[in-house]
């Protein structure tokens, strides 16, 4: 979502490519042995839909299936028809990358792999895309994977990484060799990442972006919208982004705003109705942040929409 920032800090811009080209039920190569489907899940979270990633030729894995849909399940079998599906990799618990997991399975008998199960708290507010009606409760995965894995098919290799932030069991997976990454929502060229607790964590997520700044990408395919090229700039774009978010929060505490409505009114310009939650957690999710380090305090502990900020006295 697209946000103004408080004139009492300058803005950190950023770049969005909102370009795509695709089109609905066809797949389309991307570069050699990396093949995308789009899913017709468009919507204020999800931009054009879901991507549903294809790696390798052959013998093949599938990287997020989508939400669950006939016919995006249709079209993805139809086209690998001749080829087999040995591996299911999943980037994290939300419905709309694995509503088609287990008729995939189904239908191919594919190894899924996933972080698994976790015990946070997750969501209940189903106007947040995090929340409860986001979220796939029912997921276990064949193999549980982390950092420091590596998921080996024919011809192709992926290493796996986990980026909690946005969801915490989210994964990036990196194509051996081909200085690619599939980054799912961890981060997405055409809009920021929400962050919403209880789902969403803003520490585990500003770490999980530093984790990939040492890395020498070439491209990332993310889990929606187009390809995102010089990933890494991009990634401290995003951290820059973050941390001006922070300091506009800050602001709007000295001038006296202490509810997250106010903040959201002053720091969220020309914002779409349905993402007015969204931006309330976000804000949130920041303000959790701050608070872990003492700059900022809350008249209740956990912090949650209704509490009230403010500045720690001096």
């Amino acid at each position: 979502m697209s946000t103004t920032e408080t004139p009492k800090v300058a803005s950190a811009q950023l770049a969005f490519n909102r370009e795509m080209n695709f089109e609905y039920g066809v797949i389309q190569q991307l570069v050699p042995g990396v093949r995308r489907l789009v899913a017709r899940n468009a919507g204020p979270f999800t931009f054009k839909g879901t991507n549903t990633y294809i790696v390798g030729r052959g013998n093949v894995c599938v990287i997020d299936p989508g939400p669950e849909d006939k016919a995006h399940l249709e079209a993805l079998l139809t086209a690998l028809r001749g080829e087999r599906v040995t591996h299911i990799l999943v980037t994290h618990t939300h419905l709309d990358h694995t509503g088609n997991v287990a008729a995939l399975k189904h239908h191919t008998g594919a190894e899924v792999a996933a972080y698994g199960p976790v015990k946070t708290s997750r969501g209940v507010r189903t106007t947040s895309p995090s929340g409860e009606a986001f979220v796939d409760k029912t997921l276990e995965p064949d193999r549980r994977v982390t950092t420091g894995d590596t998921i080996r098919g024919n011809g192709w290799s992926i290493d796996v990484l986990h980026t909690p932030g946005h969801a915490p069991d989210h994964l990036c997976f990196a194509y051996v060799g081909q200085r690619t990454v599939f980054s799912g929502d961890h981060v997405m060229g055409w809009n920021t990442t929400v962050v919403a607790p209880p789902e969403g964590n803003m520490g585990d997520y500003i770490a999980s972006l530093e984790l990939l700044l040492p890395r020498n990408d070439r491209v990332f395919f993310p889990g929606h919208g187009g390809r995102i090229q010089l990933p890494q700039r991009v990634v401290r774009a995003y951290l820059m982004h973050r941390r001006w978010r922070e300091q506009s929060i800050i602001a709007c505490l000295e001038d006296g705003l202490r509810f997250i409505p106010q903040i959201v009114s002053k720091m969220y310009s020309h914002l779409d109705p349905s993402l007015a939650g969204a931006a309330a957690l976000s804000v949130l999710a920041h303000l959790e942040f701050l608070i872990e380090r003492g700059l900022v305090v809350a008249d209740q502990a956990p912090p949650a929409i209704e509490s009230a900020f403010s500045l720690p006295r001096p």
